[in-house]
């Protein structure tokens, strides 16, 4: 069906400049936390979004809508009941790392006290093949993910002012609360296709194309089909397609397809979905007998108090790596180059060699094997090595800086010799 109508300028208000400021300046204070090479992996699952090809069953006959008007429906919709399962499908091209994969998740969960069940340790998990989530939601105050895997199952729960992950494989489970680590989002993984059209709708400026592309069937409601795609070369975003609930406004499918082509990157969407309140029980969670408690607040403390100031060599105080110096330097402590979809983030990591060392089992050096999963590069910066997914492209420079950001090599080599 044709697109009803071409909206390519959204006129964004002053307003709506500080809140995408405000998003992007969260977005990379969470891709801190995965420091290439798992970067690739972490920042790609945490940023973009993630799911399935579903089938789409007809084109239902629905009022015409502009791309605009579509937009502020979204923006409007104020759901804050509902249950449904997802599928979320992730092809971002990664190599196959073996037992490696498991050794680095192990590492992330030592932020949390070493626990199998503390959810930074599972976003690594949705970064690549199809999983089944059912989740469920009444209002801001609870929420319940629960990733399906053969024979197991992991739940993170929000209810109050607790913050619940529970592997039941391991029988483990991370506790933190809302009041003592800010707020219950730290927390929460991205799960439905409304957490990743918001991230891409907050984004959407004067680079950004924006119509409405027909419409659709998801999960059994009829929906619109909002498409954004990138008016700049050298990204590596293709396009991005969200069907809207014709009658909600909420997103219940998003596909990202890379501008290389191919098979989508990253694709979710409801394959059922209830907008009734869920029964209360679904967000109570009492420890299993016998199950390893880790308290998540107790030991990200520690962490905390090592965060900050630091001294240099003559003593004085000196910023936390990763500042910069740039007249652009953001609030999370990244320089941001470029702009729009071609932006990459900057992150002096004061390490100077290159990839990083280090051993995933206790023994060995792992640089050797992690630059083989890289192409070297030089440039008047230096030399270095990109790490490249379909998405989401990283340099590690020999200096201790990192370049990350959806676009391709040469921009990152580019960026790398600007800086």
């Amino acid at each position: 069906m044709a697109p009803y109508e071409s909206d390519d300028s959204t006129g964004a208000t002053q307003a709506d400049g500080e809140l995408r400021d405000e998003m992007r300046a969260e977005r990379r204070r969470k891709a801190a936390r995965y420091v290439v090479p798992v970067a690739v992996v972490g920042v790609a699952a945490a940023t973009i979004g993630l799911v399935p090809a579903l089938a789409d069953s007809g084109d239902p006959d629905l009022p015409k809508i502009t791309a605009q008007e579509l937009i502020d429906k979204i923006a409007k919709s104020d759901v804050q009941q509902l249950s449904g399962t997802v599928k979320i499908s992730t092809d971002l091209g990664l190599p196959d790392l073996g037992g490696l994969e498991s050794s680095l998740m192990s590492g992330a969960a030592q932020g949390g006290g070493g626990s199998s069940a503390d959810p930074t340790s599972k976003l690594t998990e949705l970064a690549s093949g199809t999983h089944t989530l059912r989740v469920a939601a009444d209002g801001p105050e609870k929420q319940k993910v629960s990733v399906l895997e053969s024979g197991a199952e992991y739940s993170l729960i929000h209810n109050g002012t607790d913050v619940w992950g529970y592997d039941s494989k391991s029988n483990e489970v991370y506790h933190s609360t809302a009041a003592d680590s800010g707020k219950a989002e730290q927390h929460e993984t991205p799960a439905t296709p409304k957490d990743f059209a918001d991230e891409v709708l907050k984004s959407v400026d004067d680079t950004t194309s924006v119509t409405v592309d027909g419409t659709a069937q998801v999960a059994g409601r009829d929906a619109y089909r909002l498409v954004v795609k990138p008016k700049q070369s050298g990204t590596t975003v293709g396009a991005i397609s969200i069907a809207v609930d014709a009658k909600t406004g909420t997103p219940l499918k998003f596909t990202l397809t890379p501008s290389s082509g191919g098979a989508a990157v990253v694709d979710a969407g409801y394959t059922q979905v209830s907008f009734a309140k869920p029964a209360a029980s679904t967000f109570d969670f009492t420890p299993p007998k016998g199950a390893k408690v880790t308290e998540g607040d107790k030991a990200g403390k520690a962490g905390r108090a090592d965060e900050g100031t630091g001294t240099d060599q003559g003593g004085k105080a000196s910023k936390a790596p990763g500042h910069g110096s740039a007249k652009d330097l953001d609030k999370s402590g990244f320089d941001v180059l470029g702009k729009g979809w071609n932006s990459i983030a900057v992150l002096d990591t004061g390490s100077k060699g290159g990839v990083p060392t280090g051993s995933a089992s206790g023994s060995g050096d792992l640089s050797g094997f992690l630059g083989s999963l890289g192409d070297p590069v030089s440039g008047k910066f230096g030399k270095g090595t990109v790490f490249s997914t379909r998405l989401i492209n990283a340099l590690i420079t020999d200096d201790g800086k990192v370049y990350v950001g959806a676009v391709d090599k040469a921009a990152l080599v580019k960026a790398a010799d600007a800086g």
